[in-house]
């Protein structure tokens, strides 16, 4: 969506470098506006993939497949990721970046590894797994 200002003047009211100045402003406040949406975007991101993963752990037919200690880890791991995005909301990008590859780092191994030994023929598939996907776009 590319969204355009026109700024005209029609009665002769405004110089030339008010003009100037006004379309100045607009490509200032258009790049703070998209540096605040990468950021939205990313603390969506990381909120979204650790509520994905508490999810994930208490859904009885998963969870049934993770072992206690491995359930234990994850659960630790999301409640402190959401108790640091509480914190933290106002981060930067590259910290909401960093924590999302801190817990999938985490996460992501346990989860494969109870999805190949735990899963039978009608188990999800790779790409089927929770969480899979989150944090590869936007880059």
């Amino acid at each position: 969506v590319k969204n355009k200002i026109t700024i005209t003047n029609d009665k002769g009211r405004l110089s030339k470098e008010e003009i100037e100045k006004m379309v100045k402003d607009a490509e200032k406040y258009k790049a703070e506006d998209e540096e605040v949406k990468k950021k939205v975007e990313a603390k969506n991101t990381l909120e979204n993939y650790a509520y994905n993963m508490r999810n994930t752990i208490k859904d009885e037919k998963i969870g049934a497949n993770l072992s206690a200690a491995d359930k234990q880890k994850i659960e630790k791991a999301v409640n402190e990721t959401i108790e640091w995005l509480d914190r933290n909301q106002l981060a930067e990008v590259e910290e909401f970046e960093d924590k999302l590859k801190e817990l999938e780092g985490l996460c992501n191994p346990i989860i494969a590894k109870m999805y190949q030994g735990g899963a039978g023929a009608d188990g999800p598939k790779g790409g089927d797994m929770p969480g899979a996907g989150y944090g590869q776009a936007g880059n």
